[in-house]
């Protein structure tokens, strides 16, 4: 929770469409200050919880007039613009746009600047990235106003592009051949230790001009992150194979293939491993004490940000734009390639049956009922699922025409329902992941009903890659008759459908 504010102050958080922008508002508004953001795009917050709550100016970072305006009457300005994965002149873009905000801040009666960059060793030649983030704290420290620069390393938390490339390698691969980058020391930070000191950054004393280093208690190579990531999501036992003549330059390609972290972003990042990038100091303290409990280490960090998959809570994050609970968490608005692989096979079919007769087809799905396509495949997958373990199709259900959450329907269990509106199944046969199934009955404008079902699949581990990938072939047999066969149980008024009754056995 962010710590209340000694004065409410006026902030313009930049970049409030980036990682650790859209986490950073709701923070600085749960701590009683005013907020506004400075965007390009004002619809692309719209999704965000907390879009109707502050004051949204539209503007360019690099146009001086937008930045000067934005400026004026603010007290603290939060500068967290980036331009990494927007091509090789990144460096150029970000010196212009930190030079545009370095000469407005002063004439426009800012009291305080904020930057959040990255560490960068005094005795290595830095990768362009941390050259560049370098370069932009120089620059912001020079700008005649009270300045603060965090400096740190990986960011913990599901959306962070270090802590998402991290994720996929270490779920995708079992064994992972890299140069000798993997044995760089690094001190990662959680996000929420991020996000606390940030806020607070807003009620400094005025005569604070400098660098913080900012990182969490755990000191470690790459290799040990990948290792304590797979311990953490119960994944076996990763094996790093280092190869000296693998050059970062060539494993950046190699990762940009492995993982769904665009090339862009992925390469600058795989060239800063190279660097040792360790606090040399907790000056912070001194202004910001460490809370009671302690700065969050790797292991619980990495937990938070992946319990709310293993919670199942995901899928309503997914399905529903829910809003996070915690930073860690993702955001509706986060890039596709964040909170993990995520498989989805969405079918729509629009039916001339009233949304009423679809939901009672729908609520009275399993058990004696049945899953309206395909039966040998159900009853086969109840079989195996019996043979290594699993509950199979033998549960049925409670009640057969009404559902409840809670609910063991077959094998899947009721996680949710909107009554006439919304039903989800979340799975608990024996797979390698985790799986949802949910059905949405809607009424058209045209005064028609709309059937919107979806399978949703988060791989755990390459067997679940491979598991999804196998099964794949056979989802327009079971799935695609599955949506017809409810629809024209709906239009006849029953459901006797073929591939009902054999389901159930």
């Amino acid at each position: 929770m962010a710590p209340t504010a000694a004065r409410p102050k006026t902030c313009l958080v930049t970049g409030a469409s980036g990682y650790v922008g859209g986490r950073l508002v709701p923070e600085l508004l749960a701590a009683g200050h005013r907020v506004r953001v400075l965007t390009r795009s004002p619809e692309k917050l719209r999704d965000h919880p907390w879009a109707g709550a502050v004051e949204i100016v539209r503007g360019d970072a690099g146009d001086p007039e937008a930045v000067a305006a934005a400026c004026t009457g603010a007290d603290v300005v939060y500068y967290l613009i980036h331009s990494l994965g927007t091509g090789p002149a990144f460096e150029e873009t970000d010196r212009r746009t930190a030079e545009v905000m370095a000469r407005a801040v002063g004439p426009a009666g800012v009291g305080r600047l904020v930057y959040l960059g990255g560490l960068d060793p005094d005795d290595e030649e830095l990768s362009a990235h941390l050259r560049s983030r370098a370069e932009v704290a120089a620059i912001l420290l020079g700008s005649g106003v009270p300045t603060v620069v965090l400096r740190a390393a990986v960011v913990l938390g599901s959306g962070s592009a270090s802590f998402e490339m991290l994720r996929h390698l270490a779920e995708r691969l079992p064994v992972m051949v890299t140069p000798r980058w993997v044995h760089s020391r690094i001190q990662p930070i959680a996000i929420r230790d991020v996000l606390r000191y940030l806020v607070a950054c807003a009620d400094l004393p005025p005569d604070v001009h400098r660098c913080f280093d900012i990182a969490g208690p755990d000191v470690m190579d790459y290799a040990e992150m990948m290792r304590r990531y797979a311990e953490v999501a119960q994944l076996p036992r990763r094996r790093i194979l280092p190869v000296p003549f693998f050059s970062p330059a060539l494993s950046s390609h190699w990762v940009g293939l492995i993982t769904p972290v665009p090339a862009s972003i992925a390469r600058p990042l795989v060239l800063s491993l190279r660097n040792t990038v360790v606090a040399t100091e907790h000056d912070i303290a001194r202004y910001v004490p460490d809370p009671p409990e302690g700065l969050l280490g790797f292991e619980d960090a990495v937990r938070l940000a992946i319990q709310r998959v293993k919670d199942h809570e995901v899928a309503t994050r997914w399905s529903s734009a829910s809003v996070p609970g915690v930073p860690s968490d993702p955001l509706p608005t986060d890039p596709a390639w964040s909170g993990g692989s995520l498989y989805l096979d969405e079918r729509t079919r629009e039916t001339d049956a009233s949304a009423e007769s679809l939901w009672r087809v729908v609520e009275g799905i399993g058990g004696e009922s049945g899953w309206y396509s395909f039966p040998l495949a159900w009853r086969v997958r109840g079989l195996l699922d019996r043979a290594v373990g699993g509950v199979g199709l033998r549960r049925g259900r409670r009640h057969p025409t009404d559902l409840y959450v809670g609910d063991a329907l077959d094998f899947w269990r009721v996680e949710e329902v909107e009554d006439g509106v919304l039903l989800r199944l979340r799975a608990e046969m024996r797979v390698p992941g985790l799986a949802w199934l949910e059905f949405h009955v809607e009424r058209t404008p045209d005064g028609r009903t709309r059937l919107r079902q979806k399978a949703t699949f988060h791989p755990h581990g390459l067997a679940g890659h491979a598991y999804w990938w196998s099964v794949a072939p056979f989802h327009g047999i079971v799935f695609g008759s599955m949506i017809r066969n409810i629809c024209r149980a709906a239009e006849s008024g029953n459901d006797d459908v073929a591939g009902r009754p054999a389901a159930a056995a």
